[in-house]
C-alpha cells in the first residue's frame, strides 16, 4: 500500500478539492499520512492570489521533495495555472495538475508509476529522468464554456460542518486579482448533484453546510438558475439544520433576496459582504462593481430582514493611489456599517494584474500603518458586536471539548458565529443546545449557561 500526504494552501474551495483528492486517493487504496511523515507520494494544491502564495507554493513542493526525495510530488490548482512554465522546471515536481482536472489525480499517478516501473524513464541523471517522466493534466482555463469539474465529498475534516463546492470560476477581474486567470470563467455545479451530496452528509450526521464558490453570486448565470433557487433546494433536505453562505456581492442582496432568506428557518444571519474599500474613488480603480451606498443598502436590508445579523467583510489597506483623504473615507463608512468581524490585509502587489501597474504606489510603511489602524478598529467593533449577546439565550452547535481557562469545556457557535464555551457532565459533540450568555470566558469566547 503506498503512502500519500496532501497539504492545502489557500481558501475554502481548495480545502474542499483537497479533501475531495484525498477521499479519491483512499478510495485507490492509498494510506493517507501526516505531510511531515515520509510518504510515497506529496500532493500540494497550491494558491496564488498574491506573489507570497506563490512562494509558499514553491516551499511547499520543495518541502515534500525533502521530506523523500524518491516521492512523487504532485503540484495543482492554481500556482500550476498562472505559473504553468515555471512549475514545469521546478525539479521537485513530478505531475502538474491543473484547476478543473484534479479528478484526474489517481490517473495521473497510476500513469506515472506505470511509467517508471517500466523503466522507459531511465536516465543517468534526474533531469532526463524528469523530462521523460513528467505528467501534465493542465489545461486553458481561460477557455469558455468549461464543465464544471463534480468533485464531491462523503465526509468532512470538520466533525459538524461541511463546506460544500457549488461554484468555481470569476468573471469579474478586478484589477488587483489574478483568480480569474487562476480559475477561469463562472461554472456552476448542477442542482442535483449539489443536493445528492448534502443528503450524503446529512446521513452521515452533519448538521450545517456551508455553500461555498470562488464567486458564489454568480452560481447559476451560466446555466439558467441562480443561488437563491439553490438554496431553498438545500433548505428541504432533512438532517440538515443550519445553513451558511460564504462571500457574497452586495448587489445580491435585494429586497426580495432577502426577504426569502428571512423566511428560511435553516439560514443562519451571518452573511460575509465583500467590500474592499469605502472610498468610491478607490472602489472604482479596484473596479469593484459597486458604490459604498449601494453597499450600505445591501446592509440595511439584512438588518431590516434579520434581527441583528452578523455582516463580516474584506478591507484592503493601501491600494494603489489610496490618498489620506480617501483612506479616512473607509474608515469613516466602516464605523458607519458597523461590522461584526474585517478582514483586513495590506495591499499585495500581484504580478499579472493592473493594479501591480499603477501609478502611485503606497509605501510599506503606510500600508502597515493603515492595516493596524483598522485591525484595532475591527477588534473593538467585534466586541460591540459579540457583547450585544450577554444575557441572551441562544442557539449552539457545539462541535469540540477543550481545555480553556483552567477547565474543560464544549465549544460551539451561535447561528451568528460568535464563538462560546459551556460546561458539561453530558458529551455535546455534535448537538444543538440553548442557554444564556452570561460574559466572557476569554477575549473571543462567550460564557454560556445551559
Amino acid at each position: 500500500m503506498r503512502k500519500a500526504a496532501l497539504h492545502n494552501l489557500g481558501c475554502k474551495v481548495n480545502a474542499y478539492e483537497t479533501e475531495a483528492m484525498q477521499q479519491m486517493l483512499e478510495e485507490a487504496g492509498y494510506e493517507i499520512v501526516p505531510f511531515t511523515e515520509k510518504a510515497d507520494v506529496y500532493v500540494i494544491n497550491t494558491c496564488s492570489v498574491t506573489n507570497m502564495a506563490d512562494r509558499k507554493s514553491r516551499q511547499m513542493l520543495h518541502r515534500a521533495k525533502k521530506n523523500n526525495p524518491d516521492a512523487v510530488v504532485v503540484a495543482a490548482g492554481c500556482y500550476v495555472q498562472t505559473k504553468e512554465e515555471e512549475a514545469k522546471c521546478d525539479d521537485a515536481v513530478d505531475i502538474l495538475i491543473g484547476n478543473n482536472r484534479k479528478k484526474e489525480l489517481v490517473s495521473c499517478l497510476d500513469a506515472y508509476f506505470a511509467q517508471r516501473d517500466r523503466g522507459e524513464a531511465a536516465a543517468e541523471n534526474r533531469q532526463s529522468d524528469r523530462n521523460g517522466n513528467l505528467q501534465e493534466a493542465v489545461l486553458d482555463i481561460n477557455d469558455n464554456g468549461q464543465p464544471f469539474e463534480e468533485l464531491s465529498l462523503k465526509r468532512s475534516a470538520e466533525h459538524t460542518r461541511a463546506f460544500i463546492k457549488v461554484q468555481d470560476g470569476c468573471n469579474q477581474f478586478c484589477s488587483y486579482c489574478i483568480i480569474p486567470y487562476a480559475r477561469g470563467r463562472v461554472r456552476s455545479r448542477k442542482a442535483g448533484n449539489v443536493l445528492e451530496e448534502v443528503k450524503r452528509l446529512a446521513a452521515s450526521g452533519y448538521q450545517e453546510v456551508v455553500l461555498t464558490g470562488i464567486h458564489l453570486s454568480s452560481y447559476g448565470i451560466d446555466c439558467g438558475d441562480d443561488l437563491l433557487h439553490l438554496i431553498q433546494l438545500v433548505h428541504s433536505v432533512d438532517g440538515i439544520k443550519r445553513i451558511r453562505l460564504g462571500s457574497l456581492e452586495p448587489r445580491i442582496v435585494t429586497e426580495e433576496f432577502a426577504e426569502a432568506l428571512s423566511g428560511m428557518e435553516k439560514i443562519c444571519p451571518h452573511f460575509h459582504l465583500s467590500l474592499q474599500s469605502g472610498c468610491d474613488e478607490t472602489l472604482q480603480r479596484m473596479n469593484r462593481k459597486y458604490t459604498t451606498a449601494e453597499y450600505e443598502e445591501s446592509c440595511n436590508i439584512l438588518r431590516t430582514c434579520f434581527q441583528h445579523p452578523a455582516i463580516t467583510t474584506d478591507v484592503i489597506a493601501g491600494f494603489p493611489g489610496e490618498t489620506e483623504e480617501e483612506f479616512e473615507k473607509t474608515k469613516e463608512f466602516l464605523k458607519k456599517i458597523h461590522f461584526y468581524e474585517m478582514h483586513i490585509f495590506k495591499y499585495s502587489r500581484r504580478q499579472g494584474t493592473r493594479a501591480d501597474k499603477m501609478d502611485n504606489q503606497i509605501p510599506e510603511e503606510i500600508k502597515t500603518k493603515r492595516s493596524a489602524e483598522l485591525i484595532r478598529l475591527a477588534d473593538r467593533m467585534s466586541k460591540e458586536f459579540r457583547d450585544y449577546y450577554i444575557g441572551k439565550e441562544e442557539e449552539v452547535l457545539f462541535e469540540e471539548e477543550a481545555f480553556i481557562d483552567g477547565k474543560n469545556r464544549y465549544t460551539g457557535y451561535t447561528r451568528e458565529y460568535v464563538k462560546v464555551a459551556a460546561e458539561s457532565a453530558q458529551k455535546l459533540d455534535n448537538t444543538l443546545k440553548k442557554g444564556r450568555i452570561t460574559g466572557t470566558v476569554t477575549d473571543n469566547i462567550y460564557k454560556m449557561e445551559l
